[in-house]
């Protein structure tokens, strides 16, 4: 190993700022052992997350950081070089063929100056005027973090803020500054940049915003000790949006990024390695905002107009509960979106999993439960209104011990509760909305891990209502194993209904109703049968004659599964 190649081991690994640290530690302490003292400082530094989290206070107790600077303000660099002893015979002298402390250590280079240090000490905005919203987006290298946050920005007439655009251009500007090369050279190499450095620039670079509405940040933060470094020094943030996208397709984007734009960051080596550290970090940081109830998530994997939309529908209802949706849209589909707790891609679905089961990459994990899931039969049944599904799921369920779910009593369960969950769908509703394919696709998984031990099969009254919600289904779960059309034509399912509503007292307006709700099943399910026409395995029962012949149809159909 050369020097350089020593130096930058050092620089890129913190160690010169923990040594710093360790030295402030022992110099204000003064410890009888200090052995002893650097074993239990070193195993703090394990409990913090590692040198990356070590400031060079770590280690000084609360009342020395209290006292006067020594020689009327001197920095902590020439303190420690004031301290040292220059006899040659001094034993940390034997070092000297070591590079200087203060050479490596990025965060503590008289390069940082005094300024970072006052900005600590001011408020980033001002006190006395309403603070700006605060939007942070973040998901992995190429989620599309910084083409929704300008859509947003421009959406909302907020102000966009990359924080990766900041650093690379500082390192542009300054590229003889010894601390921001060797910066660049961590970047490069897809490690993250120091983060108290990182929260300088986002600082400096807020105070030289006018007064704005709202604030959008790109990319920040990647950890949760930048979240909290974040909190302290600047703000809580008001949303944070957590795009989830699939590995695969991160690789896929990235590479055709490299090729497009050139970004340094972007090569091979680099990538594999900003995509180990967003697996690492992304699971607490996640969660963490969760905690906090301020974090949404978004299944990144579709096209950036359909995320965009979810998106701008969950800020106008985080955001601006009071004014009027702007998105203006009765197929709001974020199917992605649910409130603190209530997610999909980046957490446990179940609490009993632990956190190590949470899932960044937009892939759904449900420990063993997805694959018992798909080990079990899987029946989709189609019809209208008045086919005569209801009385052959009843049938089947019997014959065959599957587990009937329908979404529509599912919604209707789930609204009679008083979770979290069921607010949101009940303020969608009274909007006029349809309710999100996310949380059907949600509710449907949790009744189906529900009755996992004592199934034989799931029989799926009513779903899917459009191609996407299939699509999802199969992402998430599996296709079905069959598909079951209940082929009747509209008078026939327009004398049922309306015998069952002779005892009605509207029947006067049951003729307009029954044409209306045939005309959406026909709308919605013509393109349904024809994806599954070509998926999978469609069967379209004759649903004319009597139950007894119907049912003898369907069960020719699903014993062919067998």
């Amino acid at each position: 190993m050369n020097t350089n190649e020593a130096k930058e081991y050092l620089a890129r690994r913190e160690i010169p700022q923990l040594f710093e640290s360790l030295l402030n530690g022992l110099m204000c302490s003064k410890p009888e052992d200090p052995v002893e003292y650097l074993e239990s400082c070193l195993q703090k530094v394990k409990e913090l997350g590692g040198c990356d989290k070590v400031k060079w206070d770590t280690f000084v107790s609360q009342e020395k950081k209290i006292l006067p600077p020594l020689n009327g303000g001197q920095s902590r660099r020439s303190f420690l070089r004031n301290v040292m002893p220059e006899n040659s015979n001094f034993p940390y002298r034997r070092y000297d063929r070591l590079p200087p402390i203060h050479q490596f250590s990025i965060e503590s280079d008289t390069d940082l100056s005094e300024t970072a240090e006052l900005i600590e000490e001011y408020e980033v905005f001002d006190p006395t005027r309403p603070r700006p919203k605060i939007i942070l987006v973040i998901g992995g290298p190429g989620s599309g973090k910084g083409t929704q946050s300008l859509k947003i920005a421009e959406r909302y007439g907020f102000q966009y803020i990359s924080v990766g655009e900041l650093l690379r251009k500082k390192i542009h500007s300054t590229s003889s500054n010894r601390k921001w090369s060797l910066i660049a050279k961590i970047i490069t190499n897809g490690e993250l940049a120091p983060q108290e450095t990182t929260i300088t620039e986002i600082k400096q670079k807020l105070m030289q915003i006018p007064d704005e509405e709202g604030i959008v940040i790109d990319g920040f933060p990647r950890d949760v000790a930048q979240a909290l470094s974040f909190e302290d020094q600047i703000c809580t943030p008001d949303l944070v949006v957590f795009l989830a996208c699939a590995n695969q397709r991160l690789k896929e984007r990235l590479l055709k990024r490299a090729e497009q734009q050139g970004r340094p960051d972007d090569n091979l080596k680099a990538t594999q390695r900003r995509l180990m550290n967003f697996k690492q970090n992304a699971a607490p940081l996640v969660k963490y905002f969760q905690e906090k109830g301020l974090i949404m998530t978004f299944d990144a994997d579709r096209d950036e107009d359909e995320v965009f939309y979810d998106i701008s529908m969950a800020v106008d209802s985080k955001l601006f509960p009071n004014k009027e949706n702007a998105a203006g849209s009765s197929d709001f589909d974020p199917s992605m979106m649910l409130d603190t707790g209530e997610i999909i891609d980046t957490g446990s679905d179940y609490e009993d999993q632990g956190d190590d089961q949470l899932n960044v990459f937009g892939e759904d994990t449900m420990g063993g439960f997805i694959e018992d899931l798909r080990k079990c039969k899987i029946i989709f049944m189609m019809g209208g209104p008045g086919s005569g599904k209801g009385t052959q799921c009843e049938k089947l369920v019997e014959k065959y011990g599957f587990t009937h779910l329908s979404t529509g009593e599912l919604l209707r369960k789930e609204l009679a509760s008083t979770s979290e969950r069921s607010k949101l769908i009940r303020d969608i509703m009274e909007r006029g909305d349809l309710v999100p394919s996310g949380i059907v696709l949600e509710l449907l998984k949790e009744a189906m891990v529900a009755s996992l031990s004592n199934t034989k099969g799931f029989l799926i009254d009513g779903y899917p209502r459009e191609v996407k919600q299939g699509q999802e289904f199969g992402r998430r779960i599996r296709d079905p194993h069959l598909v079951i059309c209940m082929d009747c034509s509209a008078d026939t399912m327009t004398n049922r209904l309306l015998q069952r509503s002779q005892s009605s007292p509207h029947m006067d307006n049951a003729s307009k109703t029954i044409a209306k709700r045939l005309e959406t099943y026909y709308r919605a399910s013509i393109p349904v049968i024809a994806y599954y026409e070509t998926k999978t395995q469609l069967r379209k029962i004759n649903a004319e004659g009597t139950p007894e012949e119907v049912f003898l149809q369907l069960c020719t159909a699903i014993d062919s599964i067998f």
